[in-house]
């Protein structure tokens, strides 16, 4: 269609092209008014930032009412169901609540730093959805180096929360904030080390390149995903563990001890900007989650060949809902570790296993070079399983008691 010599394309109205119809939309409609290109780029670069900005908050709100609906199912009880049919209009009422609360600044507090910590925490999870790849022709920012930005911006969070904890001006805060960093900075080595295999295989650091070099199927229906392979399963294990940890989810939610620590750096927060805190954390598990459906489930590559048909953004979505149910699952059913175990779990555990993904992914890789599949299974699954078992018997003995407890019970 034809309007003031701008051609509005009726391809964008596919259903693989709605997630992208309101950036074309103004476009198309700002191309219409005669202005140059460059502003017509930049207005639809913001549009699309929008998209991917509405489409995480309203999921957010969605799931903060899920996921406490599906705690109170796993624990026997109701959950919210007083706000809307079934609890629907709970988020909203939650949003009203803490933004009609008192934002109470303790005397000792830094003012302005207190104000930037939760804007801080927020910031890089949006930066950091914006590289990944949603769909086949649905990537918001498509960067050659977009793993490498991801991992860039999420070290932002523990600046933020430093931040956080010491602008407060009161111990525990601060030792909130240490107890938190020290989590982070520790579960960002597995983190990274096991992204490393995936890089050396696809052999860019581009996202959307890595999801396309999961594409085809084995035997005609079997994905070629990296976590279908002996190195991709072991490493998205330790990816998988490390993402909870950097989440700050049950059984690692450890910034959050009310025995110990109260709330941890979010302690002297209060109103909307605790809220805030609670924003941020959510999109970093969204985020979190997105990248690992990236490096390890094929991105937006559908499952069966059969039903290459849907919107590839939709199988996307697919997957990071049943991720986000498995996170839900193990806060309902796990208990939280002590921050001992939480360390020593990460340096001797998750770093050996994660680094001998390295030399797995290399096998795998020379053996499928020269075609023999059966090779390359025999190869590594030693190098996969091993570890695995040897490391798992010898943590079961030093956590374990050391000796047989004897309960007594009143008679």
């Amino acid at each position: 269609m034809m309007l003031g010599n701008v051609e509005f394309e009726m391809a964008w109205l596919a259903p693989e092209q709605w997630p992208r119809l309101p950036q074309h939309l103004v476009e198309w409609l700002v191309a219409l008014c005669g202005l140059p290109e460059w502003l017509v780029s930049i207005a639809g670069w913001f549009t699309s930032a929008g998209v991917v900005v509405g489409v995480f908050m309203g999921l957010f709100a969605l799931l903060s009412l899920i996921e406490r609906k599906t705690l109170a199912r796993v624990q026997n009880r109701y959950g919210p169901n007083r706000a809307g049919w079934f609890g629907i209009l709970q988020p909203v009422a939650d949003g009203i609540k803490m933004l009609t609360k008192e934002d109470i600044v303790p005397a000792k507090a830094d003012w302005l730093l207190h104000l930037l910590g939760p804007v801080l925490i927020v910031i890089p999870s949006i930066l950091a959805l914006g590289v990944i790849p949603y769909g086949q022709d649905w990537v918001p920012v498509p960067l050659e180096l977009g793993l490498v930005f991801f991992f860039a911006v999420g070290a932002m969070t523990e600046i933020a929360v430093f931040v956080a904890g010491w602008a407060s001006g009161s111990k525990f805060p601060m030792l909130g904030a240490m107890r938190a960093i020290s989590q982070m900075v520790s579960y960002e080595l597995p983190l990274i080390i096991s992204a490393l295999a995936v890089v050396m295989m696809s052999g860019t650091l581009s996202l959307p390149e890595i999801v396309e070099s999961q594409g085809g199927y084995t035997l005609g229906f079997l994905p070629q995903w990296n976590l279908f392979t002996p190195w991709g399963l072991s490493a998205g294990v330790v990816f998988f563990i490390a993402c909870i940890a950097e989440a700050n989810r049950c059984p690692f939610d450890l910034p959050e001890g009310e025995s110990e620590i109260v709330a941890g750096h979010m302690t002297e927060y209060s109103g909307f900007k605790y809220a805030l805190f609670f924003i941020g954390e959510y999109l970093g598990l969204f985020a979190i989650s997105a990248l690992g459906i990236t490096l390890f489930l094929g991105g937006w590559q559908s499952p069966l060949p059969i039903f290459d048909f849907l919107p590839s953004w939709l199988w996307f979505f697919a997957k990071l809902a049943v991720v986000i149910f498995i996170f839900l699952w193990i806060r309902a059913t796990f208990p939280r570790v002590r921050i001992d175990q939480l360390m020593r779990f990460a340096w001797l555990c998750l770093i050996p296993i994660a680094l001998l993904s390295l030399p797995t992914a290399a096998i795998w890789h020379y053996a499928n070079k020269a075609n023999n599949d059966i090779v390359a299974w025999i190869a590594t699954m030693p190098l996969v399983l091993i570890p695995w078992v040897v490391l798992t018997v010898l943590f079961n003995r030093r956590l374990s008691p050391a000796t047989t407890r004897t309960y007594h019970f009143a008679e």
